[in-house]
């Protein structure tokens, strides 16, 4: 869908970046938490896509190591004075980066973490692909997004809200059909689970295993 653009979300978020914390902190904190428990459960290395203004950073165990990337330097900035003002000495990089196109080799990583990002990217399955390819054979990507309703009063208002989301950078009304047909395509990767997150279950966990081998496309 050519319905957002890196150029707008990346000015939506530096917009954000001021106020993102206290608005969001406690709205996302119980997915926040949830993929951060389910990508120290794997350890290693891992890649934090959208990772904001750091606020997950300093929850992760410190064993696990961690790469963050933002399109928006407003937000990265603040990571980076939350990773000095706390010593965060497993952090290794936070840079800015358009999450399509990620500048890491193939099998960098132990685990993809996207807490809230695949609706607010112009180009969700490329992305998608992307985050697989620098999975290593057998890790996750861990996912932590809304999945809009398929059908009734919900769907309705999503539809309704769209144009002012996607101003605001992101799209409501993001299918888990979408998701479905990327994982048939892609063909490398198997869900490992999909788990409702507050609010009112209007959000999903969602876990994907790529394949052991590194099979795929």
């Amino acid at each position: 869908m050519g319905d957002i653009d890196r150029e707008g979300v990346a000015k939506a978020y530096g917009r954000w970046a001021p106020i993102y914390d206290l608005v969001f902190g406690k709205v996302f904190e119980h997915g926040r938490q949830s993929t951060i428990a389910e990508a120290d459960r794997i350890g290693g290395r891992i890649l934090d896509v959208g990772v904001g203004t750091g606020l997950s950073l300093s929850d992760y165990s410190r064993s696990t190591r961690l790469c963050g990337v933002d399109i928006s330097e407003p937000m990265l900035r603040k990571a980076q004075s939350r990773v000095r003002a706390l010593r965060l000495d497993n952090v290794e990089t936070l840079a800015v980066m358009d999450a399509k196109n990620l500048a890491f080799a193939d099998g960098s990583f132990d685990a993809v973490v996207a807490q809230y990002v695949i609706t607010a990217v112009p180009d969700p399955e490329a992305t998608l692909d992307d985050f697989i390819r620098v999975l290593k054979p057998g890790g996750e990507l861990i996912l932590v997004n809304h999945i809009g309703a398929e059908a009734g009063p919900r769907r309705v208002f999503e539809l309704a809200f769209a144009p002012l989301a996607r101003r605001l950078g992101w799209r409501p009304e993001f299918p888990w059909a979408r998701l479905v047909r990327w994982a048939s395509r892609h063909g490398g990767v198997s869900l490992a689970e999909r788990r409702p997150m507050p609010p009112m279950g209007h959000f999903s966990l969602i876990r994907y295993r790529k394949a052991p081998q590194g099979t795929g496309p």
